[in-house]
């Protein structure tokens, strides 16, 4: 039986990423659907039929309605995948923590599928498929950097040759922020990382716990280590 406080939500959401992961076609474990040619039709009709498509989104087509929220578990790589997992593990078990669990839930839903909404929204006639939590876990370092803006987390930065250091989490996470940002103007139209969806995320997560939590939590250190760089959201 799992404890109060344990982050039952955020290992859930772990694992049921994980399990779509490997059970698709996009991981190559899943022998049903074949190889070459097959399996290439197959990954980008999955991606078709989950991701989300700006230009079909906002043509209000009745298939694409539910793409938002089923993109969050839909991952396009392993280093997709366990970039984004790691972050949420280590974000997100404080915040759920901070939360509850039913809220947490709600809020990482919500801001993820807003985020892809708003990235659809400022690329309509995109045709190219949206898929990953990105958008949501991203919510969650901004709901972190309000909740938690004093706690410590072990970092590794590329430029200081990716030596374990430990930052107040709000110096990890204004620069994450500060790197998503520039990269969303900076980024060219077309396939790739959906910088702009980062964006909105953090910035969702991070009004929406100002307004609804008052007073930021008193911790001192985070219990994981986070990864900067090249790891995703």
């Amino acid at each position: 039986m799992p404890r109060p406080g344990d982050p039952v939500v955020t290992h859930g959401l772990i694992g049921l990423c994980a399990l779509v992961f490997v059970l698709g076609p996009v991981s190559g474990l899943n022998t049903a659907y074949g190889t070459g040619e097959r399996l290439s039709a197959a990954q980008a009709e999955y991606f078709e039929r989950w991701g989300v498509i700006p230009a079909e989104l906002l043509s209000a087509s009745p298939r694409a309605a539910p793409t938002p929220f089923t993109a969050l578990f839909v991952h396009g790589s392993w280093l997709h995948l366990l970039g984004n997992m790691l972050f949420l593990y280590v974000f997100g078990t404080m915040a759920e923590e901070r939360m509850g669990r039913v809220r947490y839930l709600v809020f990482y839903l919500c801001c993820g599928a807003l985020a892809l909404l708003g990235y659809a929204i400022a690329n309509a006639e995109s045709s190219q498929t949206l898929v990953g939590a990105s958008g949501a876990i991203s919510a969650v370092l901004g709901a972190f950097l309000r909740l938690f803006p004093r706690a410590r987390v072990t970092s590794l930065f590329p430029f200081l040759f990716f030596l374990p250091l430990r930052f107040p989490a709000w110096v990890v996470l204004l620069f994450w922020f500060a790197v998503q940002w520039l990269a969303a103007r900076s980024a060219p139209s077309g396939p790739g990382v959906a910088y702009l969806a980062h964006v909105i995320g953090f910035t969702l997560g991070f009004v929406l716990a100002w307004g609804c939590f008052r007073r930021p939590a008193r911790v001192s250190s985070a219990p994981a280590t986070a990864t900067e760089g090249d790891s995703k959201p």
